[in-house]
């Protein structure tokens, strides 16, 4: 069995990217392939556990890629698309840094079948949406039931691609009473170096009074118990009976 550590390269991080960067993180670099296989024809390369994928950017012209599905599915799990992953394409001597942008699957299995790395330029801003992670616990919830809704799961930001938060957590611990919520304003994210997008006041998490269940009563049962269904009239014999309409 492959272990995670023999998928991922990590490798330090000594390169001028790296003193860009401005910090001594490991990088996550994947090794890839340049793929000649287009259009229906990728099913054959989906029967053999490979991943047609395409990189594409500004300032560049898309490349179409492939890659193996049980390389490519711990780094997806660990990188998410707010970290950089270093693409090793074939032969090329610089690794390429991208984000991984668009990873679709197939609806019925679940499987992933196709992949688009963004190549991006680490001296230049990018915009990207990073994930909401709601943490601790909420006084409102232990002392007055309250149900927490969370109205905002990503947040636009604009920044460096290696200054890219991989979450921005919220502390719903500050709810403390039904009605508190917590807006953009409030979010804990080094605004140095990531810029916020989305409106300050626009509400990414609250505490709210749980709906009451509507309980139907059946009506009260008459006096007497149960109650007998009318008499039908039975016609008498030879009585004209009412025509029956065609």
């Amino acid at each position: 069995m492959i272990k995670y550590g023999e998928l991922v390269k990590i490798v330090p991080n000594t390169s001028e990217t790296s003193r860009l960067a401005g910090h001594n993180m490991p990088k996550t670099t994947l090794s890839v392939e340049p793929r000649t296989i287009t259009g229906k024809k990728v099913k054959q390369l989906r029967k053999q556990g490979v991943i047609p994928a395409n990189i594409f950017g500004g300032k560049i012209k898309s490349v179409a890629i492939q890659v193996k599905k049980i390389v490519f599915a711990p780094i997806w799990q660990h990188a998410g698309e707010t970290q950089i992953v270093y693409l090793q394409l074939g032969d090329e001597k610089e690794t390429r840094p991208t984000l991984i942008s668009n990873v679709q699957h197939n609806h019925v299995s679940d499987e992933i079948i196709h992949v688009d790395f963004r190549q991006v330029d680490l001296k230049e801003k990018i915009s990207a949406n990073i994930p909401v992670e709601v943490v601790g616990e909420s006084p409102a919830v232990k002392d007055f039931q309250a149900a927490i809704i969370t109205s905002l799961g990503q947040i636009e930001v604009e920044a460096l691609p290696t200054d890219l938060p991989e979450n921005i957590q919220v502390d719903i611990s500050l709810l403390k009473n039904i009605g508190d919520v917590i807006k953009v304003a409030d979010l804990k994210i080094d605004r140095a170096k990531v810029e916020v997008k989305d409106d300050p006041e626009t509400v990414v998490v609250s505490a709210a009074a749980q709906q009451a269940e509507e309980v139907i009563t059946p009506p009260p049962a008459p006096e007497g118990g149960v109650v007998e269904a009318a008499p039908t009239e039975t016609p008498t014999e030879g009585a004209p009976t009412a025509p029956i309409l065609p």
